[in-house]
């Protein structure tokens, strides 16, 4: 005697919902990982501290590294080619100001160039970035 159990004329299928939870786990693993590389391209300098106010969140950063070498939005420049580019971005968006992120380590004598060329380019709105003073 043969009994049936329903399960003859029924086909195999792949279940789904575990295949979404395995992509979905993938998509947030690579958003991650894409996020962590983003936020590790700055260039390390050891500000030096002191008073200040906070700045507006639009405004361009030249940094001065430790070996007095000269950086742009992460490309490295000299003089010569910094200052017209920001000349020219100080064109397209009047008022922007202009920040310095000096290394503790750097010469003064790069940054008071710095900004003598950019004042002869017209730029006057400039500040440097400092970590806030702590002592009381």
């Amino acid at each position: 005697m043969r009994l049936s159990s329903g399960y003859e004329d029924r086909k195999g299928r792949i279940e789904i919902v575990p295949l979404i939870d395995i992509i979905f786990l993938l998509l947030v693993f690579f958003i991650y990982a894409m996020v962590r590389m983003t936020v590790e391209r700055g260039v390390k300098v050891a500000l030096p501290s002191g008073p200040g106010k906070a700045v507006a969140a639009k405004s361009l950063v030249i940094t001065i590294t430790a070996s007095n070498s000269l950086v742009l939005e992460g490309r490295t420049l000299t003089l010569a080619q910094i200052l017209p580019e920001v000349a020219a971005m100080a064109r397209l968006q009047p008022g922007l100001p202009v920040l310095i992120q000096g290394d503790r380590s750097a010469d003064l004598g790069v940054a008071v160039e710095l900004i003598a060329r950019l004042r002869d380019h017209g730029i006057t709105q400039l500040s440097f970035l400092v970590n806030p003073d702590i002592s009381p």
